[in-house]
Order: structure tokens, then sequence, then C-alpha cells
């Protein structure tokens, strides 16, 4: 299947409280798992930069997951960006370490930190052009800093794509399934991930499948 582009920023309010509501705890309840099978002897304990953090669910499961790091998130939909500040006022504990800012990539400026981190989950398949992603990663990340990057990956035909959207999203609003849909066309095939990467620069980062539809990419700078 071509990939099918999808709005690369989730601006509607109502869509974007739509997402915020949804059950994610199967999906984003992982990544942390993920992450420390990928990175098993992984000390965070410093500066981390979420690149497309959206409303701020698996920004916050770090968050209280590693207590000892910091946390900036980016999100280039102003929508996104209130509902990611809402959840850290509403948890105390959080306010000192984690900030969301408000910017698209890659003009957006971010603070000058010597990130320990830099990861993002589900911004990929939104870029109209990929590379804006990797290019930011290689432009504020200094050698040694470790990258994750989650996302989803392309389904081989539009059927499938609907037959993962039923098997599981179907208890979702429709404007959630449609989105799922959308993002799934719009994702990309581990293949074309290893050429973006080798394209700049960063083939020393890892893709790999884990499960019938996420991708990650892992290693270090």
């Amino acid at each position: 299947m071509e990939r099918i582009t999808e709005p690369e920023l989730m601006d509607d309010p109502v869509q974007a409280l739509a997402y915020t509501l949804a059950d994610f705890s199967a999906s984003h309840g992982r990544r942390v798992e993920i992450f420390r099978q990928l990175f098993p002897n992984f000390s965070l304990t410093g500066a981390v930069l979420d690149l497309g953090c959206g409303s701020g669910d698996v920004l916050l499961r770090f968050a209280r997951a590693f207590p000892r790091a910091r946390f900036t998130g980016v999100d280039g939909a102003k929508p996104m960006v209130d509902l990611a500040r809402r959840a850290i006022e509403a948890e105390p504990a959080l306010r000192s370490r984690v900030q969301v800012i408000e910017g698209v990539l890659p003009q957006c400026t971010l603070p000058p930190e010597s990130w320990q981190l830099i990861m993002s989950h589900s911004l990929l398949h939104q870029l109209h052009e990929p590379m804006v992603l990797w290019q930011s990663i290689r432009r504020v990340g200094q050698p040694g800093c470790s990258v994750f990057v989650a996302d989803l990956r392309r389904p081989a035909s539009s059927a499938e794509a609907r037959r993962l959207v039923e098997q599981n999203s179907s208890h979702e609003p429709e404007i959630l399934r449609r989105d799922f849909f959308n993002s799934l066309c719009a994702a990309f095939e581990p293949d074309e991930v290893r050429a973006q990467l080798s394209a700049a620069g960063l083939s020393q980062l890892s893709v790999q499948r884990q499960d019938p539809f996420h991708l990650t990419v892992h290693g270090t700078l």
C-alpha cells in the first residue's frame, strides 16, 4: 500500500479531547517497558526531550517511572499543549520537572540542554517530511545522547488497516477509528525508516517491529 499522508497537527479541540479521553493504556502503557527492554542498563537521571508529546500521556508515564529525570515535551498543536499542561498541573509532584512547549519542528526554539534522551511517540507518521524528525534529533542531540522513537507501521493494504482498526478500536468513537485508520495509512514501513536514518546519518540506530502495527527506533548518537 502506498503511503497516504494525514494532517500534521491535531489542532481541532474536539479531536484533541477525544484523543485524550481514549484508552491508550495498552499501547502507551508498554512504552516504558519497551524502553527498559531496549536500554536494559540505562539510568535515566538527566534531561529528556519528547518531540511531538501530544496531550502528554506518554511523557507523564515516563516522568512517573523515572523520578530523577527532567522532562521537556514539544508539540505544535495548541489544543494538545493545553491538555498536556492541565495534566501536569493535576500532578503536583511532577510540576517541578516536567514542562511542555508549543512549537513546530524544525523552527521551534528548544531549551539549551544536554539531553540524555530524545524520544518521540507517534509523531513520525504525522510528518509529511519525515526527515524533519531525524534532522531535529541530529541538531539538538549531542554524542552519547540516547534515542527512542515509537510509532505506527503501515500495513500491507487498506483492508488490513481496516481490520486492525476494528480489532483494536471497535469500542472507540468514530472520530478515533477514523484517525487510527488514517494514521496507519500514513505510517512508514521499517525499511523506509532505515532509509531515512541512512540519509540523516543515523544508521547506527536500530529499527525493530514491536507488534502487528508498531515499530521502534533506538540507539545512541
